[in-house]
């Protein structure tokens, strides 16, 4: 029965995503149809198959090594607030072991990004994804470089580019960004749900994108359009270690972000909470009102109608928020064996939360874009809520094709 409303919760999604096309004639189904083949490819090998399982957990091992590492320089400069169990791994304290260790992940990715071995593997991965998803080259090299670099130092590397781009590839190289996760906090979401939803979301997303753009906006890419577009990094030269101490004030300055987010937010949350159970004593709080919204959406991607208000809940949590408050409630679940949720829904619900696509996104896009062009993140301000609305979707597609696995 689960499958047979995930098949047509996907449906229904893809739907939704057609009703606000720019262009309902003339959407390329075929390559959606085998992007949707390569989804559901992905996440069978990633959740089901031993090659994939041992790949998740060699990424897992690995991360957990740096968090280790990251450890030692958090240990220095906060003494006596990291505690390591008899492993040497770092205790839950979620500043020091979620947020801190982001600064050192992304002193790494400058790192690999100095050494050239980002930008390699960017240009040539994205090479090969625009001959699957019919886009252009430039959309292609985006959505990698976002699920690397993140939604707004991405531009960064297209800064040349940008004045040049029209509104509707904008559109779609803006909603791969709010689609997918930066690599510098990969670790941390490792630290708060199982890797193997991490990494199956952050595949999925990446297709996921390209699908819902090809159905908000289609468009085809002329020869000419494709000549201009240039690859390559084109920020200025830096030193080595000017290039370290850029990323690592950057990593520092993200989990700082963060943390603040998560303060206002998680606070704002709670009042909400006080003022509805104030209304309705004891009955209700705001996050049951949104579980209650968005529950025929968690039912669509296969999560049984038991857990769809708790799920959906979780969902909008993440919607109105950000991923970090939504994980820390599936966190909860989990670490204390409420059974609010069966395994397979916190399965779904994990794959959901694993991208950008929240309202503060928008700003963050549209800032980093206005920034390097004024006239562009005007651009993007005004499609913003078309934006959050096509990458939510993206989740709830990459979110329901992971339920049939779990």
């Amino acid at each position: 029965m689960n499958y047979i409303i995930g098949i047509i919760g996907i449906i229904i999604f893809l739907l939704l995503a057609w009703l606000v096309s720019s262009d309902k004639k003339n959407v390329r189904w075929p390559y959606i149809g085998l992007m949707l083949v390569i989804q559901f490819l992905l996440a069978f090998l990633l959740l089901k198959t031993p090659w994939g399982i041992t790949f998740v957990g060699w990424l897992a091992k690995g991360f957990q090594y740096l968090l280790g590492y990251a450890a030692e320089g958090v240990n220095f400069v906060f003494p006596n607030m990291v505690n390591l169990n008899d492993k040497g791994e770092p205790l839950n304290n979620f500043f020091t072991q979620v947020l801190l260790p982001i600064t050192f992940i992304s002193a790494l990715i400058g790192i690999l990004q100095y050494l050239k071995i980002l930008p390699f593997i960017i240009k040539y991965l994205g090479l090969a994804i625009s001959k699957i998803n019919g886009m252009g080259k430039l959309e292609s090299y985006n959505a990698v470089a976002s699920a690397i670099l993140g939604q707004s130092e991405v531009f960064i590397s297209l800064k040349k580019q940008l004045p040049y781009i029209p509104k509707h590839r904008l559109y779609t190289l803006t909603a791969s960004a709010m689609s997918t996760v930066s690599l510098s906090i990969v670790g941390a979401y490792f630290s708060m749900i199982k890797p193997e939803y991490v990494v199956t979301a952050i595949v999925l997303n990446l297709f996921g994108g390209f699908i819902i753009a090809s159905i908000i906006n289609p468009y085809r890419v002329t020869a000419e359009e494709e000549n201009e577009v240039i690859m390559a990094d084109e920020t200025e030269k830096q030193s080595f270690f000017e290039m370290l101490g850029e990323y690592i004030l950057d990593g520092f300055k993200v989990a700082i972000i963060v943390g603040a987010m998560l303060v206002g937010y998680i606070a704002l949350i709670a009042m909400l909470n006080g003022i509805v159970d104030g209304i309705t004593p004891g009955k209700m709080n705001f996050q049951d009102i949104l579980g209650f919204i968005f529950a025929p959406l968690a039912f669509l991607t296969g999560i049984s109608w038991d857990d769809a208000v708790r799920a959906g809940s979780i969902m909008a949590t993440k919607l109105v928020s950000n991923e970090f408050v939504a994980m820390l409630d599936v966190q909860n679940i989990v670490k204390h064996k409420t059974g609010e949720l069966s395994e397979r829904a916190i399965g779904i619900v994990s794959v959901f939360l694993v991208s950008f696509a929240n309202f503060s996104s928008i700003g963050i896009i549209a800032g980093a874009i206005k920034s390097l062009n004024d006239r562009q993140g005007d651009v993007v301000a005004r499609f913003g809520l078309k934006l959050l609305y096509g990458a939510t979707l993206v989740s709830f597609i990459s979110a329901t094709i992971a339920g049939f696995f779990l």
